[in-house]
């Protein structure tokens, strides 16, 4: 038998119910972002690779695929993440001198998924706030992201908090290899302690202290107390006291954690990051925080922070929806039938004709009502 009908790894079709969860969840996201004020832009799929990943690191670029453009003979990229590009519309289209609130959702593509679970072409809706330095705008993209989670109908929400001036302040001038960094990021105790004998016994000491600074508001007073006095080390631990308070202060059912060795991202972020974790996801939902720099390539560099999500990974981290109401209605050419069900199908309801030959068949929606002939009159009757 032939396999050419099968997709690659991680790779997949959307069958109905799902497709249509999906879509309804990222038409709420949109104009839940709407409701804040962010504007939807829509950048393409494919660009000139040197362009997709400017100042975006060597991660990203492993995540995308290459190809070469058939008139112009460069390589092009499929892109991996749609911030770099915002930050160039924001850059050089809109070229605003104020704040830009501007928000996104499409299909990027990755060369590895990011865990076997995942699939390799997520769904990824995004917001970002460009021009404004002060936590305002971090605190705004937190609600935002939040009130999305809340929508989709995940319960039991965590909120982790890190931040990128911690580590970098902790390691100074000194030279890290790369090696450290991923100890760290693992949270590898013995590895963490071979590699770093290299450096300062006061930088070995913060970072090993580094792994054990996660938990809960406690965290924020243990890491005065044992890490260097350095300012922006104090200004970042502040910078995350302000933000827990305000947003236990508007959702205080979300439980807020700190996690201050998690450096995801830790050449992107410049300030405060965040992670979004649902009681039944074992992965972050949704992640986001500062990120100052991601213009500069762009020739303009200017405050940045956003959030960005998988709305796929999110509607299966939801809880499953009942079937969509719907009205049911037979076939037919008469006309007053058929002038009921475009006035059903006007004021927004869903109406399945049954088509003959298949009135016993089952579908996704839930047909709780049917229209029906009374008296020469078409009218609606609950099943």
């Amino acid at each position: 038998m032939s396999r050419a009908w099968l997709l690659p790894e991680q790779i997949a079709d959307v069958l109905p119910s799902q497709a249509r969860r999906i879509e309804e969840l990222r038409r709420t996201l949109i104009d839940g972002a709407r409701s804040y004020g962010f504007e939807l832009v829509m950048p393409p799929l494919l660009e000139h690779l040197e362009s997709l990943l400017s100042g975006t690191g060597h991660a990203l670029d492993l995540k995308t695929f290459k190809l070469v453009d058939q008139l112009s003979g460069r390589t092009l990229g499929l892109r991996a993440d749609t911030t770099p590009q915002v930050a160039r519309i924001d850059a050089h289209l809109l070229n605003r001198q104020g704040v830009a609130r501007l928000c996104y959702c499409g299909p990027v593509l990755h060369t590895r998924a990011d865990s076997v679970q995942s699939t390799r072409e997520p769904l990824q809706f995004g917001a970002e706030i460009y021009g404004h330095a002060g936590l305002e705008a971090d605190l705004e993209v937190i609600d935002l992201a939040l009130d999305g989670l809340h929508a989709a109908g995940v319960d039991e929400v965590l909120l982790d908090l890190g931040h990128a001036r911690i580590v970098r302040a902790v390691l100074g001038d000194a030279a890290v290899d790369e090696l450290v960094i991923d100890a760290l990021a693992r949270k590898d105790t013995a590895a963490l302690s071979e590699l770093s004998q290299p450096l300062p016994a006061q930088t070995r000491a913060a970072l090993s202290a580094l792994l054990r600074l996660y938990g809960g508001t406690d965290v924020l007073g243990d890491a005065r107390a044992v890490l260097p006095a350095h300012p922006s080390i104090g200004r970042a631990l502040d910078d995350l006291a302000w933000l827990a308070n305000h947003v236990q202060l508007a959702h205080p059912a979300v439980r807020i954690g700190f996690d201050l060795a998690d450096i995801s991202g830790y050449a992107y972020y410049s300030g405060a990051r965040f992670s979004l974790y649902g009681a039944a996801a074992n992965a972050a939902l949704a992640r986001g925080g500062r990120y100052d720099e991601v213009g500069a390539v762009f020739g303009r560099n200017r405050p940045a922070v956003g959030f960005s999500l998988d709305v796929k990974a999110l509607v299966l981290a939801a809880a499953q929806p009942p079937a969509a109401a719907a009205v049911r209605a037979p076939w037919g050419e008469d006309s007053e039938l058929r002038a009921a069900v475009r006035r059903l199908r006007g004021h927004g309801q869903t109406v399945v004709c049954t088509l003959p030959g298949h009135e016993h068949e089952a579908q996704e929606y839930d047909c709780d009502r049917e229209l029906i002939e009374v008296d020469g009159r078409w009218v609606l009757r609950a099943l």
